[in-house]
């Protein structure tokens, strides 16, 4: 194998799969050919598996069928591209060491596995793999990894005026929210007590007054309020629009720096809201979000520029979809 992919080889960092409990079984059968090798339904499952899973979880009729019918298309091409990667790796006749592949399975064992092979091997015996198998699929774990990288070079650094143009096409990603620093004073009635609402009542509207009449506000949230913010003077922070319910949010927001609310009632619950500060929506500026854009158009560029790759080794090659 050329020094330079080996190099390259030994220095990629190793993905580590989620081993997670066995689908449950299908019938098995030729999902595509890719170069006279075959790619199984059962391939395709394993892959968009976890996806399907997320998908039954958010969907249901028939749009629960399309969405899972893109997740395998997508699981069968990303199978493909795979294929013909370590089709590709096989063709330029380099080696992998199978030191390499031992490492890779090595550190599955220490991070996923507490150190414990036993445990891994016998993971590896309910899902139905055998170590040789589990073996394979590392190892074009790492060829497909290595041949990535070592196939997709250039220069991916955005230019200053790409950066300016993404930050004024897509204002909304970088618009801070209204926001305002809280704290609140929440009071309980007991809902079995008939008389426990108006005495509650009463003794909010008592709370507030001594906060009008220069009480400060914390001090009385800790003595009196019964909510999980109470050890820390009723603080919420700094709070958005989608923070709280409509009702209270609405009464929050009306508040100028400095303004303590009316007692507002919620069922059982009684509220007194105290406004220390205010900021209004606003967009990040370009320099504090500059690296992060950047981040994102190189990898854009990337994706590209795998793609272009990807796309000349599928013109070369023989691919039947059933």
């Amino acid at each position: 194998m050329p020094s330079k992919l080996l190099v390259f080889l030994i220095a990629v960092g190793f993905l580590v799969p989620q081993i997670r409990a066995a689908d449950p079984e299908v019938i098995d059968g030729v999902a595509a050919v890719v170069n006279g090798d075959v790619i199984t339904f059962s391939q395709v499952q394993e892959v968009s598996g976890p996806r399907e899973k997320t998908l039954r979880e958010q969907y249901t009729g028939q749009e629960l069928i399309d969405q899972i019918k893109e997740a395998r298309l997508g699981a069968l091409n990303d199978l493909v591209d795979r294929q013909l990667i370590v089709q590709e790796f096989k063709k330029k006749e380099y080696n992998m060491p199978e030191y390499v592949v031992d490492d890779q399975i090595q550190n599955i064992i220490k991070d996923d596995f507490a150190g414990d092979r036993q445990a891994f091997l016998r993971t590896l015996n309910a899902q139905g793999y055998s170590l040789n198998k589990f073996r394979e699929m590392q190892r074009d774990k790492v060829i497909v990894g290595a041949m990535r990288q070592n196939n997709v070079k250039g220069t991916f650094a955005a230019t200053p005026q790409e950066i300016q143009a993404y930050y004024e096409a897509n204002k909304t990603e970088f618009v801070t929210p209204e926001q305002l620093k809280l704290r609140m004073i929440v009071l309980n009635a007991d809902p079995l007590d008939a008389n426990s609402g108006d005495s509650t009542s009463k003794m909010a509207e008592e709370i507030r007054d001594k906060v009008k009449g220069g009480a400060d506000f914390a001090t009385m949230a800790k003595t009196y309020s019964m909510d999980g913010t109470a050890q820390s003077g009723g603080d919420w922070g700094m709070i958005d629009r989608k923070t709280l319910n409509q009702q209270l949010t609405d009464v929050a927001f009306a508040l100028s720096p400095g303004q303590t609310s009316q007692v507002v009632q919620i069922g059982d619950s009684f509220y007194i809201l105290y406004c220390e500060s205010k900021k209004g929506s606003g967009m990040i500026p370009l320099p504090e979000v500059r690296d992060g854009i950047e981040k994102k158009l190189e990898q854009v560029q990337r994706q590209k520029a795998t793609q272009r790759w990807l796309d000349t080794l599928r013109e070369k090659a023989f691919i039947k979809i059933y």
